[in-house]
């Protein structure tokens, strides 16, 4: 984990506080003012107060983080997923952590889809990734998005990672393995995509194996559930305002 994280916030569900500030404050004045919800989120979400934030945005946040109770591992292995397809070794069942997160998107996966798999803009829209890089692509070299045989590097949760895709079906899902370069997978991030009702149901479960997955869970056990919430919460937001 990052060095800069100060302390620590017990908090739920930012996606339901940021999708409901989006829903009051219209998508005009969250365009003006993405950059300043976004840090609110982060501070909820990491316990981190960015420079460009300002004392009003702690005071929100802080209020948002006191209002929800802490989610467990155990919470979210009962709610998982039974539709995910998950590689030998990864089951949930077996994890030293894993996550659940899902919501509502009022848009159609098509246009969802496109945000998951442009990799290189999630900085532009979730404050969790930096510095994302597609490595290898080898089923077209000349895409800038993630495709099925995508090798992408990043940070996240302040870890610099290396992820492969694993699975691909357009418009639908998508997984991949994480770990540190050069070395075995520790980590399986998975999206499921499906139409509901005018919009689109979607999924995010994800796995962590050995001693980093083990060592985050007994420091903060809800971090990675929090920072998912952020990464749907932000996921709608651009996916709605297209």
């Amino acid at each position: 984990m990052s060095s800069n994280r100060v302390t620590h916030v017990e908090f739920d569900s930012v996606g339901d506080d940021l999708k409901s500030r989006i829903s009051h404050s219209g998508r005009s004045i969250l365009r003006r003012s993405i950059a300043t919800a976004a840090s609110a989120a982060v501070l909820v979400v990491f316990g981190v107060l960015p420079g460009s934030a300002s004392a009003t945005d702690q005071q929100t946040a802080t209020a948002s983080a006191n209002h929800f109770p802490a989610r467990t591992m155990s919470d979210d292995l009962a709610n998982r997923s039974a539709e995910i397809h998950w590689p030998k070794g990864f089951e949930p069942t077996n994890a030293d952590l894993f996550s659940h997160n899902e919501t509502h998107i009022d848009a159609s996966c098509e246009r969802v889809w496109v945000h998951i798999v442009d990799a290189n803009d999630w900085p532009k829209w979730y404050p969790n990734s930096h510095d994302v890089r597609i490595i290898g692509q080898t089923d077209d070299p000349k895409k800038s998005a993630l495709g099925a045989q995508s090798v992408f590097r990043w940070t996240t949760f302040g870890l610099p990672l290396e992820s492969r895709i694993n699975e691909y079906t357009p418009y639908s899902r998508i997984g991949w393995y994480g770990y540190a370069p050069g070395t075995a997978p520790s980590f399986y991030h998975t999206w499921n995509l499906k139409p509901q009702g005018n919009g689109c149901l979607v999924v995010m479960d994800e796995v962590g194996k050995g001693p980093d997955a083990t060592r985050l869970r007994e420091t903060d056990e809800a971090l990675m559930h929090r920072g998912h919430d952020l990464w749907l919460a932000t996921l709608k937001w651009v996916s709605e305002s297209d």
